[in-house]
């Protein structure tokens, strides 16, 4: 029960510090792009912040600290086109839900709104679509 809630205090404090720190929003997504298409220069503060999401899960991990696992087993190939599709989608909405779920709502904006309203509702018809084709057995 606790471990929820430290998680999104957590979530709160990062996007909190890189807005303080790099004066960017902590959308994931845009800083992986940052990352990619930037010069040395524009480059640091993007992948500053993508190094620490990677610390964090290394270091949680070392401590024995257990990791989020999905509930049925996937393989390396579907999981790597899950991630590509959702990295593909994050580009086309211009941001992923950390940016705009947790930085863009907090700034009431419109466009975030509907980005996270557009999110949920494509997961919950892919829900229903999966479940629809593996015949209602997930």
């Amino acid at each position: 029960m606790i471990a929820p809630l430290a998680g999104g205090i957590l979530i709160g404090l990062a996007a909190t510090l890189r807005l303080w720190a790099d004066g960017r929003a902590a959308g994931v997504s845009g800083a992986l792009a940052g990352t990619l298409a930037r010069g040395p220069e524009g480059r640091t503060p993007h992948a500053r912040f993508l190094l620490g999401l990677v610390a964090a899960g290394g270091v949680l991990s070392l401590l024995g600290v257990p990791l989020a696992q999905g509930i049925l087993p996937r393989s390396d190939a579907a999981m790597a086109a899950s991630g590509l599709l959702v990295g593909m989608g994050a580009r086309l909405a211009g941001g992923c839900t950390s940016g705009h779920g947790v930085c863009g709502l907090s700034r009431l904006s419109p466009r975030s709104l509907l980005a996270i309203l557009i999110f949920m509702a494509s997961g919950a018809l892919s829900v229903v679509l999966t479940r629809a084709l593996a015949g209602g057995r997930l």
